[in-house]
């Protein structure tokens, strides 16, 4: 066998051989590969905050009726109160507390669309002043 012969004998043994190394070695190094960050699926957060809060913040039951009209829930719990508003787009919890030997009043406020996702607590607010009831 001529020398030409022999070493296209040897570069067709290693190329035969080279697809399962190449598979090997590249199965080994995806081992080692860092997992790659996907972002989440759904909406994003909407950002806390109590600008166009300014009407509701502070006031009394009597206040939020006149706002909204009559409460859909009015929950008590110890000195603690609860008034549930709810609109086609929405439903706002108000949650009054005493201050002092003063009447209770809103110190908090959660809003949620009526599947319960989360939605812009000002933007309920405008909502629930356009519905039926609320001045």
């Amino acid at each position: 066998m001529t020398r030409s012969r022999v070493n296209a004998l040897k570069g067709f043994a290693i190329s035969r051989s080279a697809p399962g190394l190449a598979m090997a070695l590249g199965l080994a190094l995806a081992g080692c590969a860092a997992p790659v960050a996907t972002a989440p699926v759904g909406r994003p957060a909407i950002p806390y905050t109590s600008v166009g809060l300014e009407r509701v913040i502070g006031q009394t039951a009597a206040g939020l009726t006149r706002l909204f009209g009559d409460p859909d829930a009015d929950v008590r719990e110890g000195a603690a109160r609860k008034l549930q508003f709810q609109s086609g787009i929405c439903v706002l919890d108000a949650y009054l507390y005493p201050a002092g030997s003063g009447e209770p009043k809103v110190t908090y406020i959660d809003a949620r669309e009526l599947d319960g996702s989360t939605i812009d607590r000002a933007s309920c607010v405008a909502a629930l002043t356009r519905r039926d009831g609320g001045r």
